[in-house]
């Protein structure tokens, strides 16, 4: 900033970005300093002139070095024109008023001193030095376009006029590019924070100082300038954040008024934008020579410059000119490229009606269960037209077009004119419609309320009455594709790269300096150390990056302070000649030109120096001809911490090549060398390095990854030699690069990688990108050898011809070995044999389908010459499924054809099958090899033509932001998905953006506050969220674009007393028809574990529902928002299992009614009883299942949840995979998964094993062998994961979990008898019941003071005046009742005020007690009565037991309604004597006693019972599958027996074929499934066998009693297929078969 502008009227525009008025001050200062002293020394020059004829040239280019040569009468032509930026506060626009400028722009040789005003057309943005041909003088000419067209000697140019950062102009377009007309140039942010630092750091530093002459010295002595300060200052101004909270606060305001730098309104080109002039000057020109490729070889005549302005603003460019051209993502060929494949598959979407494409289509998932004729629905349709709604009987396979025409038959008296495409069904409270075309059972909102009998409830609206804020437009399809605008909506990492202008004002540093380096007279060192000071500073802003030119330039400086002795020691004399300063920095200028050319290029600047693209080759030669082997130097590694030079030495690079995680060839390494210490501390190898590959043999997606490895430098006093010897390497960081580029060119010329932290995964099979995302991130310096020609890979074609076999005309053993391999279903556990024979067998395997991805695994090489039996493989094998081919997306598989056909497999899916895939096709976007792939073009496709695959894709984009590694592709790909999606749905993520970051606020604040002060942060912030719908509207929810919300209701929030302390919100639904929504929004967990595990479950639920068995699972939505954040979906009517069990005391855990009881209250029809306990069961067998297989962990009764309807379910998967909570070295999951004593008691329906546990088995080991069929497609699934940053899914070890637990090489006989035994292990297990017992206990600190306490029997609490004050209760009798067990249960007489009749009740003795002990914990005992003791001499479950009760108890309550009002008039005393349904249900009837379960109970005369086997008979072996056993008589003795069952295959006299099972304890309705196999019998033979079978009850010492009998003759089944059922069990002489 010049001292004329001083403190403007910009600074308020400056500080609008973040800009501090200290900072500010700092480099208003440092410019001043710089003018003071450029005024000072123009004085003296011109003094000089006129004492010595003979001017000091300043331009060192060659033509004016030649100038030494010409005659000393043409020397004095040669006329002195500076032109420095910010020299001359006089040269700026605005210290010239208007009336000032003079009308004539030319400058007469009579002029009087003073500045002179610079023409305001072309020439004054575009200037050339020329040497003028008349008389050898140096002058400027103007451009074309200038007034007059003549040469004439003009001044340097002004600096342009300060503009606010807001208000810039646009400007002209470049060639190519759309007209200002059709496109708004938006304004662009160069400002970016890395740290905020404090204030005013640099006021105490003393910039510049000025001394007097001394003696006959020419020219003022410089003073020490504290680079380090002014480094600092320009960073700050650099790297100021865009994205502070103020910031923040202005833009979503803009945003919201349809204005600001992210306005939603202005959809802009990717061409180059307007920025701020407000920041440091421009450079001035120079005449710097580039030596960019070949130094030696650069013309003399051409004089170049290095400028700051913008391209656009000159129209005439100088060739070859080293300019910082502004730029947009078209810098990047790959993101321009990007963005014209965006073009068009914009333009290919052919829609016909845009209002379409605003609507949430609800998911649509066809079964055979759900379309079955013989469903019936029952649907109510409302309508504005009419009063009530209409309630239609449909059938499940009815479309939804029919449900509609038969609507408006009632609503419309004439149909003719009626269209029935113009209207839509909505469901009641959600904002999605159904689809007309498909049926009402495929529609996954009609599946939900089945499963859960809610109400089908539709809507009826016209398509012109609903909703189109997200439709797009024809303006959003026109648009350009951008991406370089898109990306400001994004919580991006902070950028990294330094602002051209900062890097303006360290080249007008380095030019004072260099000036005043080449102008002096003396104290050559002293301004040779501020040279090197300036190019330091330069360097550190550039990545602290110093090349070998760079260090050769300085290396021909004697030393000086700024920099270490160099090797090369200069004499200090040699700069006492002018010629060799100009040769010094001609050759340094150079050198920092080259660096920054490079720089712009590896950091993904917004400038460069040159025109992109005119380094192209026009010359290309095929990789496959290009027999050199792979060579390149590792120069050396920067930006080194400056800790390591203390804690390591012997640094290293060990270079590997890769392609799919498989290395080429052995590793190489460079030697081993220390720190360097130049300009900054360097490690420098300059060593070539040289592969024993060809160039010809790489495979196209090459990786090459090089890992920098160093000894640690041991502790002082431990210098033992043989110590030292042993020393391990250390991994200090790694970086991957591909060899060729998305063109298919092999990479060339100098490459700047960021090395990642070796902390961070290190796999070379991730295609990673280099590490820029740290500010301090290793930078290592590869040069690749430059070539004339570019060297590209093409593809192959495949052979014609490959042969294709039949699997079955192979050799019998060679097929069981392949089955065998393919049974592992997955390539991670395939081995060098298995692959050898794979490949070998190849062309037998195109039957076996799936088996694609291991073969193709097997492939010894993916070099060019084996490439096309790859591709002929791939083009001739059967169309895969998409579960099978997600296989193919795996990093093992990089090569684009391969990807390419995955990616047409996969596109056959259903929108409901994407999003059921759609967190792992994200993932597999991390190994496409380039940023535009077929996956990338599938997604982004399938989301522009989808609503719920756009809202979903957005969101997991947004979190894949978060992965360092990934968050510029993913940058980019977000980019890309907003430019494709539309200006309303932008706005609609903008909101929902918002909303989150509001919530997050609130948790976090309400987290960190104490217990006592969180519910008054909660409802101030409440408050806040208040605001956000005031100024919005409406939003939809992150967990699904079908939850629209208009407001929060306050009252119905709170948060739990837990660790994470998580909010309990409730938001308005936008439909009035529709209940509100409640949601958890937890912050400070990480819910993609969550999230993923819920996906599993669902995509289990659907195959499950696909083969036929609902397993009724309750899937709840849940979605991460950020790391550590999200949101999940409140379940309505479910309660823990803790909250179910501490109803029944601290030790409910180790009861077994608890559950029973709690569904009895909530069922207490019959009816309905039997349908929750049937829900119960295929819920509980579901969770089995799946939380084995998925191996959750930390399973305790506070997440797991019961719904009134019986269905159960699992919540919180903080641990999975197996990796189980500890309790130090033990573990507190103990059993398979979690299955108790209670929950069986309600399968049971008693304390007993029924016929219904057979049920729960078989369908637990069905459910299981079901989800074995899909082993691959879940390995598939969890192995696209294992790069998503989930730590409990990180490596080959937490997939093997799923492995071993799946168990695909068993049979399912096999795996029915293994699930079983972990049944019986799961309940046999005292391990989950004491940890549900310690988390009890846990728990009760969090018992909040509202908590009101609850009677366990009853389904709800009864106030006094809800029913009346009581006057009288007596027991009146007890009655005997079984329920199970036999018990007593005491009729009350309730008698109230103003009642005129008795009421009725029943209650247990135990019910009495659980009233007074919960009365004990609201009052002290001394305002109670006290209670009967539990303990009574005799039989307590006796008569007389039962009648001395009911006489204590008649005392007890007589003194309870008389006690104290508090006492007597408590809600717990109403509710216990207020009718509950069952009291009502039972008046006046006596309950017979019956068992729970009739199925077992044997009619008396009928001997034994009911035997259920599976046999079967393959290769010589006869399978017998002893399954259960259901109805056996008691023992005479009335006691249960203990079952086995023994086997014969008669005929048999020596009794060798026995076998038995074990022994089921005190049970008659036994489970075994257990397998007894008989081997080496021939069918011919097996025909004249007898199965005999016996079921006995062991007895100890005893012999065993015979309870059942039954005889199979063989030969009258068809054993060439497995026979299952039941056969009734006989006396001993009984037979059946």
């Amino acid at each position: 900033m010049s001292s004329a502008q001083g403190s403007g009227e910009h600074w308020k525009s400056l500080e609008s970005v973040g800009i501090s008025r200290k900072e500010l001050a700092m480099a208003e200062a440092l410019q001043m300093e710089y003018d003071a002293l450029s005024r000072l020394r123009h004085d003296k020059e011109e003094n000089r002139t006129k004492q010595n004829p003979d001017p000091c040239l300043i331009d060192w280019d060659e033509p004016v070095l030649d100038f030494y040569s010409k005659p000393a009468g043409r020397q004095k032509d040669l006329k002195l024109l500076r032109g420095l930026s910010g020299s001359d506060p006089t040269l700026n626009y605005n210290a010239l008023s208007p009336q000032e400028v003079l009308p004539n722009h030319s400058t007469s040789q009579g002029s009087p001193p003073g500045p002179v005003p610079w023409p305001t057309g072309s020439l004054a943005r575009d200037y050339l030095y020329i040497f003028d041909g008349s008389d050898g003088g140096l002058s400027l000419s103007p451009t074309p376009g200038d007034i007059d067209g003549s040469s004439k000697k003009l001044s340097p140019p002004p600096l342009p006029p300060r503009v606010s950062i807001w208000n810039t102009p646009p400007l002209p377009p470049r060639k190519g590019s759309p007209s200002p007309s059709k496109i708004s140039q938006p304004s662009d942010i160069n400002t970016f924070s890395l740290v905020e630092q404090p204030p005013g750091k640099l006021l105490g530093h003393q910039i510049l100082e000025e001394e007097e002459p001394r003696g006959g010295s020419m020219g003022p002595l410089w003073g020490s300038v504290d680079y380090d300060g002014i480094n600092d200052a320009i960073t700050r101004l650099n790297l100021k954040s865009t994205y502070d909270a103020e910031m923040l606060r202005d833009a979503t305001k803009g945003w919201k008024e349809g204005q600001g730098p992210l306005d939603f309104g202005r959809d802009t080109p990717g061409k180059p934008v307007a920025r701020s002039k407000t920041m440091p000057p421009q450079v001035p020109p120079r005449t710097y020579v580039s030596h960019y490729t070949n130094r030696k070889n650069s013309t003399s005549g051409k004089n170049h410059r290095i400028s700051a302005a913008s391209a656009v603003s000159r129209p005439h460019a100088v060739t070859n000119g080293h300019e910082l051209f502004e730029v947009s993502e078209e810098r990047d060929e790959e993101v321009a490229a990007f963005c014209h494949m965006l073009d068009i598959l914009r333009s290919g979407s052919n829609i016909r009606d845009y209002f379409l494409t605003g609507y949430v289509w609800s998911a649509v998932t066809p079964s055979p269960e759900h379309l079955g004729d013989e469903v019936n629905l029952k649907v109510t349709v409302l309508c504005d037209n009419l009063r009530e709604p209409l309630t239609f009987t449909c059938n499940c396979s009815s479309t939804v077009d029919l449900l509609i025409y038969q609507t408006l038959c009632y609503t419309h008296d004439e149909l003719r004119d009626v269209d029935v495409g113009d209207f839509v069904l909505k469901p009641c409270g959600l904002e999605e419609f159904l689809q007309n075309k498909h049926a009402l059972g495929s529609h996954e909102y009609i599946q939900y309320c089945r499963k859960f009998d809610i109400d089908i409830r539709l809507q009826l609206m016209e398509q012109k009455s609903v909703r189109s804020d997200l439709a797009r437009t024809a303006n959003d399809d026109q648009s350009p594709s951008t991406l370089n605008y898109l990306i400001h909506l994004q919580e991006r990492p902070v950028k990294q790269t330094i602002s051209r202008q900062a890097l303006s004002l360290l080249f007008d540093t380095y030019h004072n300096e260099v000036d005043a380096f080449l102008l002096a007279d003396g104290d050559f060192l002293l301004k040779a150390d501020r040279v090197v000071q300036s190019v330091k500073a330069i360097c550190n802003a550039l990545a602290a990056v110093e090349t070998p030119e760079i260090t050769n330039a300085l290396n021909q400086l004697p030393p000086c302070p700024s920099r270490i002795q160099p090797k090369i020691q200069k004499d200090p004399s040699v700069l006492a000649v002018r010629e060799y300063r100009e040769k010094v920095v001609e050759a340094l200028t150079a050198a920092i030109l080259d660096l920054v050319e490079l720089y712009c290029s590896t950091f993904n600047a917004d400038f460069q120096t040159a025109v992109h693209g005119s380094h192209k080759h026009d010359l290309v030669q095929e990789a496959c001809h290009f027999p050199r082997p792979l060579a390149f130097t590792v120069y050396a590694t920067h930006r080194i911490p400056i800790t390591w030079a203390a804690s390591y030495e012997d640094f290293y690079l060990s270079c590997s090549l890769s392609h799919g995680g498989k290395e080429l060839c052995s590793p190489l390494q460079t030697r081993r060398a220390h720190f360097s210490k130049y300009l900054f501390h360097l490690i420098i190898w300059d060593q070539r390095i040289c592969f024993p590959v060809q160039v010809n043999w790489l495979p196209r997606e090459t990786l090459l990854c090089a890992t920098l490895y160093a000894l640690p430098i041991l502790p002082p006093g431990s210098s033992s030699e043989a110590i030292k010897q042993r020393r391990a390497p250390e991994a200090l960081g790694w970086v991957t690069t591909p060899l060729f580029n998305f063109r298919h060119i092999l990479t060339c010329g100098r490459k700047l990688l960021g090395l990642w932290p070796a902390t961070q995964e290190n796999s070379s099979a991730r295609w990673s990108t280099p590490n820029f995302h740290q500010p301090d991130s290793v930078i290592l310096q590869i040069d690749f050898p430059a070539s004339a020609f570019d060297v590209k890979f093409t593809s192959p074609s495949g052979d014609k011809f490959s042969p294709c076999y039949e699997f079955g005309s192979l050799q019998e053993e060679d097929q069981r070995v392949l089955k065998n391999i393919m049974q592992k279903e997955s390539l991670y556990w395939l081995t060098d044999a298995d692959k050898k024979r794979l490949w070998e067998k190849r062309y037998y395997c195109h039957s076996e389908v799936s088996s694609l991805p291991l073969v193709l695994a097997s492939a010894p090489s993916w070099e060019w010459a084996c490439l096309p039996d790859i591709y002929v493989l791939l083009k001739q094998w059967t169309h895969m499924n998409h579960q099978d081919a997600l296989g193919l997306l795996h990093a093992t598989f990089p090569d684009q054809e391969v990807r390419r056909m995955a990616v047409q497999w996969i596109g056959s899916l259903s929108d409901a099958e994407l999003l059921d895939y759609l967190p792992q096709l994200v993932q597999a976007l991390k190994y496409e090899c380039y940023l535009d792939s077929p996956l990338v073009r599938f997604l982004l496709k399938r989301a522009i033509s989808d609503l719920r695959v756009t809202h979903y894709f957005f969101w997991l984009l947004k979190d894949g932001l978060k992965d360092s590694q990934f968050s510029i592709r993913y940058q980019y790909l977000l980019a890309a998905l907003l430019c494709c999606c539309g200006k309303g749905l932008r706005e609609e993520f903008n909101r929902q953006c918002w909303l989150v970051n509001t919530l997050a606020k609130l948790a976090q604040q309400v987290r960190e506050a104490t217990p006592s002060a969180r519910q008054g942060i909660l409802r101030n912030g409440l408050e806040e969220v208040k605001q956000f719908f005031a100024l919005n509207g409406s939003c939809r929810l992150p967990l699904s674009p079908s939850l629209l919300v208009k407001g929060i209701v306050p009252r119905d929030c709170s948060y739990f007393n837990s660790n994470a302390v998580p909010l309990k919100l409730t938001f308005q639904n936008v439909d009035p028809l529709g209940e509100n929504i409640r949601v958890i929004f937890k912050c400070g967990d990480d819910l993609r574990q969550d999230m993923l595990t819920l996906q599993m479950i669902r995509i289990m639920s659907k195959i499950w529902v696909q083969e036929g068995l609902d397993m009724r699972m309750v899937i709840f939505r849940c979605f991460s928002t950020g790391r550590g954040r999200g949101m999940v979906e409140v379940i309505p009517n479910a309660e823990t299992l803790r909250k179910i069990q501490v109803e029944h005391g601290v030790t409910g855990s180790f009861k077994d009614r608890p559950l029973a009881d709690w569904l009895q209250k909530h069922n207490p029809g019959e009816d309905e009883y039997e349908k929750a306990v049937e829900n119960f069961i295929y819920s509980c067998a579901g969770c089995c299942v799946a939380t084995y297989v998925l191996g959750i962990c930390d399973r305790h009764n506070d997440n797991i949840m019961l719904k009134t309807t019986g269905h159960m379910f699992h919540i919180d998967f903080g641990r999975f995979l197996g990796h189980a909570q500890m309790f130090g070295n033990i573990k507190r999951d103990r059993a398979p998964f979690v299955f108790t004593s209670d929950m069986a008691y309600v399968i049971n329906g008693g304390d007993k094993p029924s016929s219904r546990f057979h049920d729960f088995v078989d369908l637990c080991c069905q459910a299981y062998n079901l989800i074995r069929k899909h082993t691959h497609l879940f390995l598939n699934l969890l192995g696209l994961m294992l790069s998503c940053g989930i730590p409990e899914l990180s490596d080959l070890e937490d997939l093997k979990y799923v492995y071993d637990a799946l168990r695909p090489q068993d049979t399912e006989a096999n795996a029915t008898t293994y699930f079983t035994r972990l049944i019986e292990s799961s309940l046999g297990s005292v391990a989950t019941k004491l940890n549900f017992f310690i988390h009890n206990l846990a728990q009760m600190k969090f018992t909040g003071s509202d908590d009101r306490l609850t009677l366990s029997f009853a389904p709800r609490t009864y106030t006094l005046q809800r029913s009346g004050r009581l006057s009288d209760v007596f027991l009146c009798r007890q009655e005997k009742v079984f329920h199970p067990n036999k018990t007593y249960i005491y009729v009350v007489k309730v008698m109230r005020e103003n009642a005129h009749e008795a009421t009725y009740i029943q209650r247990t003795f135990e019910e009495f007690q659980e009233l007074h002990n919960k009365l004990r914990l609201l009052f002290p005992s001394s305002l109670l009565p006290s209670f009967p003791s539990r303990f009574t001499i005799g039989r307590p479950r006796g008569e007389a037991g039962a009648e001395r009760r009911r006489e204590e108890l008649n005392g007890y309550i007589r003194h309870l309604i008389h006690a104290v009002p508090e006492v007597a008039e408590c809600d717990l005393v109403c509710t216990f004597f207020h009718p509950l349904p069952r009291d009502e249900k039972a008046a006046n009837t006596s309950p017979a006693p019956k068992s729970s379960d009739g199925s077992w109970a044997r009619p008396v005369g009928k001997v034994g019972g009911e035997v259920k086997l599976s046999i079967s008979y393959k290769n010589n072996k006869l399978f017998i599958m002893v399954m259960h056993i259901r109805g056996l008589q008691l023992l005479q003795d009335g006691n249960d027996p203990d079952p086995y069952v023994k086997i014969y295959l008669l005929p048999d006299p020596q009794k060798t074929t026995k076998k038995k099972t074990k022994v089921a304890r005190k049970t008659c309705n036994p489970t075994y499934n257990e397998m007894l196999v008989y081997d080496g019998i021939p069918k011919g033979d097996l025909q004249q066998r007898e199965l005999q079978l016996s079921v006995l009850s062991e007895q100890g010492f005893w012999e065993n009693i015979l309870l059942g009998e039954v005889h199979i003759r063989l030969r009258e089944l068809d054993l060439a297929q497995e026979k299952t059922g039941w056969f009734e069990l006989g006396s001993r002489s009984h037979e059946t078969s």
